[in-house]
């Protein structure tokens, strides 16, 4: 008993505190406060009148930064200190390209439809100061001063946010530029700040960038539109310019320096990360070369950040502004966390897995639009890609003509990814028989247990209305696998891809009538199941920067491990396989225990009952024990063993069902609510406060409308068997092990991600006690 003691004491000293060594990774808490501190120095610099400490050669210039800053950084438009800068960029005229671009900007980002004349006016602008003649033709430059790449590059940024937002661009506008930037282009794959200069990473960055950019408005399509009939999965040619400027990137790669910039690399460094965000982004890339660019560079901001002030502040022109190099930072930290919708995977060793290549962008800029949040997709690649890295995307999409082929370590992967909350999403490209009937198999792999198998989504289920209802007659075929606690597999025997491809947001409604009908509802049908697989919750893409497990240095809990037990029964006790591993992973990480991270499942009537102190239950349908597994279980908790069960997506059958069962383990004491007043609901032994949590609860106001997720702020509701002192049944009437798995769908009604952890670890810890 006393060397228990000690244990619980060890481990509520340390609960939360592993030390990290000096390199660590950061975690999401410090980006977040980065980003913070970071907003709040802007907010403090601001002059009363709502400017920023511009200079005198760029009116405006420093003040459509910082507001641009603070608007990625997540301050809302209506903030009135954003209220009043918008008010000073709206006075100030076109004079400097930087200037207009980022005014630009900020114009589209805050309140596009109110401050559209000046977005149409500055399109002018830039159109009219672009160069037209000479070795320079389609560059920007002061103006009336040679071109260069710095200018050009904010150009294009602003032209583009304006189109997006219905500004009309020249097509002669985008193609000079397009010309101008392959033809720059130095012969390693790098741009320098002017042709002929050798070349830096902030400008090959640029030249990245603006290759993306034109790109998209002037090239064709991977699909095309004749009359009523759509040509699906038109060869593609790779753009060589592109490639080659990402491999200087890759291989020059840093987040300490400048690349290029030789004895200078300290100079327009923060210029330069606010590129690679950009290059990263643009490209769907988590990695540049072997380089994860979002975790290093985060890592590297934070550290450099001043404690004390908040701000940043670079070395050399401008940046040792620290208004501009905070802007510049803030602009990096908080696009380059934006929330990952969907990864396009990328499989097999041939182009088959990526026949239209805009289909996601297209996709997740819809999505943006209706969602009214930042988002962002990525390319993984299944060859070497981690479960880890696979988690980052809430959605997979894998795609083809040829029948998908991977390796049995590739399988594992995939399969660990759904068990860990992963969505698996298919499309046939180019109508692809072959990946019919590979796709088919490759469930068949993956699932080899008789219960989950591919089967026709029927007409209730909430995928088809989740976000937009579609009309019955443009409906596409979907298949499903039930796995967990959600549907988890959907499969389109049809090319949706190709639709999306053509579905771009700034196009013009050139399409006869009934090929955009299709495509509309391709991109709906699209969004619905995005909205199904993520809940609407994506998580940011830092939210997976926790730090890598390490085990409790020393003492104690050296000696012991703990491991916790899930227990058979009839109903559905895999109904979230994943639940309890999710939790003792977090237990791990979270609290610096050492765990058993092996999800062992046992019979009620095993002896080995008796080898664990907490055994777990969960399960979503009505069932029945027999008098031996009733025995068995009574004779556990009385010997001071803990049951811990909840009801899956809060099922009222399982739950009846327990509390009946209940009642006949344990006749002379009461179920009964557990006051919120108990240790177990406070900090007091280790845990977390939990005396409020959050809960979902699914709402829908009409047949035809989506469903959406009301959360509620409310005391939990944590049912319980007491023996003298001790709870030795702890029971949850609402859903935690989906939300533990990640499962939890839209119409999932239980408790929120982070607040089922924090119940499921109090509980973890609650056992523990003498």
């Amino acid at each position: 008993m006393a060397n228990r003691r000690i244990l619980l004491l060890l481990l509520v000293a340390t609960a939360g505190k592993v030390p990290q060594p000096a390199g660590a990774a950061i975690d999401q808490r410090e980006v977040v406060r980065a980003i913070e501190r970071g907003v709040a120095y802007l907010k403090r610099e601001q002059s009363p009148r709502g400017s920023w400490a511009d200079s005198t050669p760029y009116p405006g210039g420093v003040t459509a930064l910082s507001t641009l800053a603070l608007l990625n950084a997540g301050v809302p438009a209506d903030d009135p200190l954003i209220e009043k800068a918008i008010t000073v960029l709206r006075r100030i005229q076109p004079k400097k390209t930087y200037t207009v671009a980022l005014q630009t900007m900020v114009f589209c980002t805050a309140r596009p439809k109110q401050d559209f004349p000046l977005i149409q006016r500055n399109v002018k602008w830039l159109e009219q100061t672009q160069i037209r003649d000479g070795e320079r033709s389609g560059a920007w430059s002061y103006p009336r001063a040679e071109g260069d790449n710095s200018n050009s590059q904010f150009a294009v940024l602003a032209l583009n946010e304006a189109q997006r937002a219905g500004a009309v661009v020249n097509r002669a506008t985008w193609r000079r530029a397009a010309h101008y930037w392959r033809r720059v282009q130095n012969l390693d794959g790098s741009w320098g700040y002017q042709p002929g200069r050798s070349g830096t990473g902030s400008m090959t960055c640029a030249g990245v960038a603006a290759i993306v950019i034109t790109s998209s408005k002037l090239s064709g399509s991977d699909a095309s539109v004749t009359g009523q009939q759509i040509e699906c999965c038109r060869p593609g040619e790779t753009d060589a310019a592109l490639q080659r400027g990402l491999g200087w990137l890759g291989r020059n790669f840093s987040v300490q320096r400048n690349p290029g910039m030789s004895g200078f690399g300290a100079t327009w460094w923060y210029y330069y990360l606010y590129g690679v965000e950009r290059v990263g982004r643009m490209t769907a890339r988590r990695f540049l070369g072997r380089h994860d660019w979002y975790r290093e560079g985060a890592a590297v901001l934070v550290r450099n950040q001043d404690p004390l002030s908040g701000l940043w502040k670079g070395k050399g022109h401008a940046e040792d502004d620290p208004q501009i190099a905070t802007s510049l930072a803030l602009l990096f930290l908080s696009k380059g966390r934006r929330p990952v919708l969907i990864a396009k995977v990328h499989h097999g060793q041939t182009g088959d897995w990526n026949h239209h290549r805009h289909d996601l962008t297209n996709l997740t800029a819809h999505t943006e639009r209706l969602w009214k949040r930042d988002l962002t997709w990525q390319v993984v690649d299944i060859h070497s890609a981690t479960v880890e890295d696979l988690l980052q995307a809430p959605v997979l999409l894998i795609s083809g003509r040829d029948a998908p082929q991977f390796s049995r370590t590739e399988k594992g992967r995939l399969r660990d990814y759904i068990d860990r909350g992963g969505f698996l999403f298919a499309v046939a490209s180019c109508h692809g028989d072959a990946f019919d009937r590979g796709f088919r198999a490759l469930v068949a792999d993956l699932f080899p247990e008789q219960e989950y198998q591919l089967r026709p989504l029927p007409p209730a289920h909430p995928i088809w209305h989740a976000e937009t209802h579609i009309d019955a007659d443009q409906l596409h075929p979907l298949w499903g696998v039930e796995y967990g606690c959600r549907t988890s597999v959907v499969y389109c025997p049809d090319d949706l891809s190709c639709l999306w491809e053509l579905d771009r947001i700034d196009r013009e409604p050139a399409w006869p009538r009934g090929v955009a009908q299709r495509i509309d509802a391709a991109t709906a049908l699209g969004i619905n199941v995005l909205t199904y697989a993520t809940g609407r919750e994506p998580r940011y893409k830092d939210a997976g920067f926790a730090i890598s497990p390490r085990g409790p240095q020393g003492g104690a809990m050296q000696r012991g491990t703990i491991a916790i037990a899930r227990l058979q029964h009839p109903g559905g006790c895999n109904a979230a396989p994943g639940a309890l591993v999710n939790l003792l992973r977090t237990a791990h990480n979270k609290l610096g225990l050492r765990i058993n991270l092996q999800d062992k499942q046992i019979a009620i009537t095993d002896d080995q009952l008796f080898d664990y102190h907490l055994v777990f239950m969960h399960g979503r349908y009505a069932f029945q024990l027999t008098p031996a597994e009733r025995k068995q279980l009574a004779l556990f908790v009385q010997r001071g063993g803990t049951l811990f069960a909840d009801a899956v997506c809060s099922s009222n059958p399982f739950a009846q069902s327990f509390r009946r069962e209940m009642r006949r383990i344990f006749p002379h004491q009461q179920l009964a609510p557990i006051p919120v007043s108990h240790p177990l609901f406070s900090a007091k032994l280790g845990g977390y406060d939990i005396t409020t949590v959050e809960r979902r609860e699914p709402v829908r106001t009409g047949e035809a409308e989506p469903l959406r997720m009301k959360v509620r702020r409310v005391e939990p509701d944590l049912e319980g068997v007491r023996f003298g002192e001790r709870y030795g049944v702890i029971f949850s009437p609402f859903d935690i092990s989906c939300a533990l798995e990640r499962h939890a769908s839209l119409e999932c009604a239980g408790y929120t991600q982070q607040d089922a952890a924090r119940i499921g670890l109090n509980v973890l810890i609650y056992s523990l006690q003498p």
